[in-house]
């Protein structure tokens, strides 16, 4: 481990989220690339902006075709003023901004086979199936990695080519398995028994195996891989250790992950013979043949069929009808019907262009790129066919007619080829709130509403809020943004940025949270004359209430995620699915204190632990001695034990505050001598590593590690740095500067005494308030201290290098195998792997719901719920759960329903309302609530339920709260229990009506 000094080869903080998932050589062999783009229109531009922002070497466009009209539903990179232009000089400007580490040129000849010699990669996009097989022959010929991509209106398609036997050499972005030990037998073979058995159903005969941190038997540590078997009990055969040391404890055992072999047919072949994985193979089979249809239409045509011509669809179909039949693995003809039905409706919307689909299939296509380059993660295996035909209506009377999809020269008739002209006016009727919009997922969502047109007429808008400001690693995943605009507000950046995208685009940008501070921005009034809502929340937290506020005020919420190559997008309709029901909080990573403190058994114990350290000692300890120091504060009033406790040691070794860079080291290295050894000598005198429990069971045993003092040596390089990031922080917190000379460090540390052992941790003496003073006195009439808030992207701070080299101590102390500097930011600061492939898709996603949800009146089966792992090139798209219902006696309900009363004027009283439940509806209220306020329990006395009945609900919620009801509030939202009702039973919110 080392402090992290900042790679000139790699940007490490611009591609800071993205190196959580392509690791430093993945994005080395990116930067060095080389790759050839043909093909400008949407997907193309997709696939660009995936590349740029993402690092390639070089990208070089080529499309010496004119932009027209029907380019700009899906292309952002273009607009009005550059119509008759080259698409591809018309689009290079543009992506050159996105990172000025990339070299983007425009090549405007013919594609030969000599140029291709330049490029690792060629991609194909909008070209014809002549060019597709000449390419295709020259790349498989010199072993270029080759990927064709195309979209038809609603259905994609990828292929790809990267030759023969190319390696794969990391599968899968997940982490290896790893288990906890239990035991280690002696013998031939020696066998492995894990400690839990949920871990066994990850590991197969003949799999490669590691092991770490074993005591004992330590042969085992750091070994070269070793088959296993697994027997029927979950344990694990693991060879021969019989000249081996007697086990101990501890230790993992990790699952190597290995390289595949990956063999490609060339386009020639592969169009005959499809190699498709795919859930429903028999319709991703006339997908296919539908696309070779549709180019054989277009030779004989020189275009494509018109949008929803019913002529134009059945040649089509003929043409499908009459290709030769594909071929299986065996070389046999498949004998499948072709779906003469899907064929056509392919055909009918063929002609259109949509930025939703380009989203998604540029980003699988960009994905694909990286994967060649970096050779992380598998190819697509030859084809992969997208299809969003459930956007259209299932009714054949609601679809568009061809009259309503004729072009009208405008920027949205590659949408209107597909959907119509009255669709395309409902979508720039409508009024959009985009909640945290202006964060990865958000800018490419609100790119996406400026080219379907969302929000352009009308009454329509669209409403953009986040209360973040843009920072640097923000800009290789958010193209709205540019190195001149950090520190500004997303919002308001990404706003003004869409208006270039689409001049029409009725925008406005909100820097307020959402969030119950601020209900009084966005409440009632706001939010009736919203249509919908779209999110791309970042917390549980945030994404409960923003669906909470959909839920009561009936709107249909859009909401997307992503991890690495990981994504969702989800769809939430009243009335029609399931409310949203995401965990209240992300998976606990808190843990006991005693266990962080005393007995920690894994890496994230003792990264809490030092993350713990670092507020200890540099943030709580410098508020709470400027806040001490303060005129007005009497030390009467503090608790002076637990303040003395805090600040004891800070000041450790030294008697007097720092007055320099060797009082700041002299104090690090008391620090160092009291955390990692003597407090462990203390922590052995309380519990002996031989001591036994009443029922005979050793103390240290099961999770509990007994620990090992360490001893200073300032030849090891994690004691070291320890010192130097501890001393430069201890500066930082008292203004002084600080060093980076390790040489010169080391040469004082070896000139220094060792601290005495009375002053590492002094026990607080009788007269605590006494001790506080003395304490205090120590930075009395000094300027005041710097209390340092933990910022994790900023790697010349050594917030993170102090919180890592620290927790690797601890788990030197306690044989725990340490993680490094960079899986110690991830953990700590609590980053969220990210890149741009997976962001763009999962708002092409989103983009698709938006068009059922805007069409309205579509039934449960319309709508899709989707999963993406890219890493895998898996789709997972589901119909969402129609929403649960709930009875009690004659009332059903689901989430969507609520009791509607009407307080009346002038408002009626409590008993009133009670009596109206009861008689209206059969409920028998046990307590009435407002929010946590509660309002009436019929457990009360009988003379407190006489004081309230009388009173006006308004009257009973500001005796509750204290606080009055904003006067211009037009309803109350009760929450209510009923006598007999079920212990899950959550009855619907009573909106009381003033």
């Amino acid at each position: 481990m080392s402090i992290l000094e900042p790679s000139k080869l790699l940007d490490e903080e611009l591609y800071s989220r993205q190196l959580y998932v392509l690791d430093p050589p993945a994005m080395r062999r990116i930067q060095e690339a080389k790759v050839l783009l043909s093909g400008l229109q949407g997907l193309g531009a997709e696939v660009a902006k995936n590349l740029v922002l993402m690092g390639v070497g070089s990208l070089t466009l080529h499309d010496p075709h004119p932009t027209c009209w029907s380019d700009l539903a899906a292309q952002f990179l273009l607009s009005e003023r550059d119509l008759e232009r080259s698409r591809a000089q018309a689009s290079q400007e543009l992506l050159a901004q996105f990172n000025e580490a990339v070299q983007v040129s425009v090549y405007a000849g013919d594609i030969t086979e000599d140029l291709l010699l330049n490029f690792q990669v060629v991609v194909l996009t909008a070209s014809t199936l002549e060019e597709q097989l000449k390419v295709s022959t020259w790349c498989h010929k010199h072993r270029i990695c080759f990927l064709v991509a195309d979209t038809r209106g609603l259905v994609g398609q990828v292929f790809c080519d990267f030759g023969e036997n190319f390696i794969v050499e990391d599968p899968t972005e997940a982490d290896p398995v790893t288990a906890a030990i239990q035991h280690i037998s002696q013998g031939s073979p020696g066998i492995l028994t894990l400690r839990s058995k949920t871990g066994t159903c990850c590991f197969f005969d003949g799999d490669l195996v590691t092991f770490s941190g074993i005591e004992g038997m330590v042969e085992l540590n750091d070994c070269d891989p070793r088959p296993i078997r697994v027997q029927k009990d979950g344990s694990l055969e693991i060879g021969d250790t019989t000249t081996f040391s007697h086990y101990l404890h501890g230790g993992t055992v990790t699952k190597v992950k290995r390289a595949k072999t990956v063999n490609h047919k060339p386009l020639d072949t592969a169009l005959l013979q499809p190699h498709v994985v795919a859930k429903n193979l028999h319709r991703t089979h006339c997908l296919h043949q539908a696309f070779h249809a549709l180019h054989q239409f277009q030779d004989l045509h020189g275009r494509l069929p018109q949008p929803w011509d019913p002529v134009d669809a059945e040649a089509v179909v003929c043409l499908a009808r009459a290709l030769e039949p594909l071929k299986g693995t065996d070389e046999e003809p498949l004998d499948e019907p072709l779906d003469e039905a899907l064929v056509r409706i392919v055909a009918l919307s063929s002609a259109g262009s949509l930025s939703p689909m380009a989203a998604i299939l540029g980003a699988v296509a960009a994905q694909d790129v990286l994967k060649a380059i970096s050779r992380k993660f598998m190819p697509v295996e030859q084809w992969l066919y997208f299809d969003a035909l459930d956007c259209l209506p299932e009714e054949a009377d609601l679809l568009p007619s061809p009259e309503d999809c004729i072009p009208r020269g405008c920027r949205y008739d590659g949408q209107i080829a597909v959907f119509g002209d009255a669709f395309q006016k409902k979508l720039s009727h409508q009024r959009y709130l985009l909640q945290v919009g202006a964060g990865a997922i958000g800018c490419e969502l609100l790119k996406g509403f400026a080219l379907v047109g969302l929000g352009t007429g009308g009454n329509g808008s669209v409403t953009v809020t986040d209360m973040d400001h843009i920072e640097r690693s923000n800009l290789s995943r958010q193209f709205l943004f540019r190195p001149r605009d950090i520190g500004r507000p997303k919002a308001e950046v990404a706003a003004a940025a869409a208006l270039h995208l689409n001049p029409d685009l009725r925008v406005t940008a909100f820097t307020h949270p959402l969030d119950a501070t601020t209900e009084h921005v966005f409440g009632h009034r706001f939010f009736s004359h919203v249509d919908g809502v779209a999110a791309a929340l970042d917390s549980f937290q945030a994404r409960h209430y923003v669906a909470a506020r959909c839920t009561h005020y009936l709107k249909p919420l859009l909401e997307a995620g992503t991890e690495g190559t990981q994504g969702s997008a989800t769809v939430f309709v009243p009335h029609v699915t399931e409310g949203y029901k995401g965990p209240e909080s992300a998976e606990d990573d808190t843990y006991p204190i005693c266990t962080v403190r005393h007995f920690p058994s894994t890496a994230e114990h003792t990264l809490q632990w030092a993350r713990d350290e670092f507020e200890g000692l540099f943030r709580l300890p410098a508020e709470t001695i400027n806040g001490c120091l303060q005129p007005h504060i009497s030390l009467e009033d503090v608790d002076g034990p637990q303040t003395l406790a805090l600040l004891q040691p800070v000041l450790g070794v030294l008697k007097a505050r720092a007055q320099t860079w060797e009082d700041c080291v002299v104090w690090a290295h008391g620090h160092w001598q009291l955390r990692f050894h003597s407090s462990i000598i203390q922590l052995l005198k309380s519990f002996p590593p031989d001591k036994v429990l009443e029922d005979g069971t050793p103390f240290w045993s099961g999770p509990k590690r007994c620990p090992q003092p360490l001893e200073f040596d300032v030849d090891q390089e994690t004691h070291l740095l320890f010192v130097l990031a501890a001393a430069n922080l201890y500066a930082q917190m008292h203004g002084l500067p600080g060093s980076r000379d390790q040489i010169a460090l080391k040469a004082l540390l070896k000139s220094l005494p060792q601290p005495d052992p009375q002053l590492l941790a002094p026990v607080p003496g009788p007269e605590p308030l006494k001790g506080l003073q003395e304490v205090l006195g120590v930075w009395h009439e000094h300027p005041p201290l710097n209390p340092l808030v933990f910022k994790k992207d900023d790697d010349s701070n050594f917030h993170v290098d102090f919180v890592a080299v620290a927790a690797t101590l601890r788990s030197q102390n306690y044989g725990i195998l340490p993680v490094t500097r960079d899986q110690s930011k991830r953990i700590v600061g609590q980053i969220i792997p990210a890149i741009a492939t997976t962001t763009a898709a999962v708002a092409g996603l989103v983009g698709l719901e938006l068009y059922k949800v805007v069409d309205g009146s579509r039934p449960l089966g319309a709508f899709r719920h989707s999963q993406l792992y890219l890493d895998e090139n898996c789709f997972i798209r589901c119909v969402p759960p129609t929403p649960a219902t709930q009875t009690f006696h004659h009332l059903k309900w689901t989430c969507w329903d609520r009791l509607k009363v009407s307080a009346g004027q002038p408002e009626r009283n409590l008993q009133w309302l009670l009596a109206h439940l009861q008689e209206q509806h059969g409920l028998n209220v046990r307590m009435l609530l407002y929010g946590k306020a509660l309002l009436y329990s019929a457990g009360w006395s009988l003379a407190k339920q006489a004081q309230c009945l009388p009173l006006r609900v308004t009257e009973l919620v500001q005796r509750a709260t204290g606080l009055a009801p904003n006067p211009s509030l037009q309803e109350l939202v009760l929450e209510l229990s009923c006598e007999g009702e079920e212990e899950d039973t959550a009855f619907p919110p009573l909106h009381l009506e003033l």
